[in-house]
């Protein structure tokens, strides 16, 4: 059996993050439109017998008709292949979602349901289950039971894998992975984690995101490509986004003004078509303004500049100083300790100041 397994395209997401740089957010939704297309072109150009598609698909609050018209018209290229999506909890079926309403092809299955469900094929057996609302505290993954181990059975399913529960008290379908490879399928392909797990051997498969949707999704991304049966197993992963979001960590321990550091920041030898944050480490000889130095650099793929260095003062032996400057630092001190400022208020007070004298 051969197979495409992709998950968390995430059609139409505002890309809110992206904003800072014009037509940034516009691109990348060009380019997920791409992915997808260089999905459908492989298997053409590989005969691939099934896509399978395991959640957030798109974005139920945002996607627009004419986005899955572009979607439908891609799987219309590929008849012969079997297409199977899971509904995540950004895409869930729900009553007037496209995936109730929609009329996708002869060729394309959607699970519809949050029990898991079974399609029999000659070759395989393929189970799955839907998202029905936007959040699933309990999953029933745990219930499966195999029909028919003697055929190759795969599962697809949009869950967390080990999840906790988020700072609202909500899940995403979450499953022990020692109770999902108790269950003794021979692939199971998952969606939800932005970040492949390539390295897993249990044959529970997250593909990452297709494209990358930020500086929380560093690295390659792109889909698995697999041929198994029950004599053999393999999988690849093959790229699909030319873009990376990558972080670069600078030092400004040596820099003396914000002319040097802009300087340091130019001569980084980037790739034209990677996306940067710029990390800012070390102790500081001058005030930083991260946006006024961003807005200064040509540059435009360095999205975001982040200070975390410190001023590179003895506060205490400036404290002791007999003079305008330990009379400044010792009030700076004090309002700290009395709760009148935070930490990084105190620091940055200081720095200031002390510039400024």
């Amino acid at each position: 059996m051969k197979f495409v397994h992709i998950a968390d395209m995430h059609f139409d997401i505002p890309f809110t993050s992206l904003n800072s740089k014009e037509n940034l957010g516009e691109k990348r939704r060009l380019e997920q439109r791409s992915a997808l297309k260089k999905v459908i072109e492989y298997i053409k150009q590989k005969n691939i017998e099934y896509l399978f598609i395991s959640g957030d698909l798109y974005e139920h609050e945002y996607v627009k008709k004419s986005t899955i018209d572009y979607i439908s018209n891609l799987f219309n290229e590929i008849p012969n292949t079997k297409i199977f999506i899971t509904p995540g909890n950004h895409d869930p079926y729900i009553k007037n979602s496209y995936y109730d309403t929609y009329n996708f092809g002869d060729n394309v299955n959607i699970f519809s349901n949050s029990y898991v469900e079974r399609y029999e094929d000659e070759k395989v057996n393929i189970y799955g289950m839907a998202f029905t609302e936007f959040y699933m505290n309990e999953s029933n993954l745990e219930k499966i039971k195999i029909a028919n181990p003697s055929k190759l059975n795969v599962l697809i399913a949009h869950c967390d894998l080990n999840g906790a529960k988020d700072k609202e008290g909500m899940a995403y379908n979450p499953i022990l992975e020692s109770k999902l490879n108790e269950k003794g399928f021979d692939y199971i392909a998952l969606g939800h984690i932005h970040k492949n797990n390539l390295e897993n051997k249990n044959r529970i498969y997250y593909p990452g995101s297709p494209i990358s949707l930020g500086f929380d999704e560093l690295g390659e991304h792109g889909m698995i490509v697999g041929e198994i049966s029950k004599d053999n197993f393999n999988i690849n992963f093959v790229r699909l986004d030319d873009r990376k979001f990558e972080e670069i960590e600078l030092r400004v321990d040596d820099l003396y003004s914000k002319e040097d550091l802009i300087e340091k920041i130019i001569s980084l030898e980037l790739e034209e078509k990677n996306i940067y944050k710029i990390i800012l480490l070390g102790k500081r000889n001058f005030e930083i303004n991260s946006r006024e130095i961003l807005k200064i650099l040509v540059t435009d793929n360095i999205l975001k500049i982040k200070d975390f260095t410190i001023p590179n003062y003895n506060i205490e032996e400036l404290a002791n100083q007999n003079n305008l400057k330990g009379i400044f630092v010792k009030e700076v001190i004090n309002m700290y300790k009395k709760g009148l400022c935070t930490e990084a208020e105190y620091q940055k007070a200081i720095e200031i100041g002390i510039e400024a004298m």
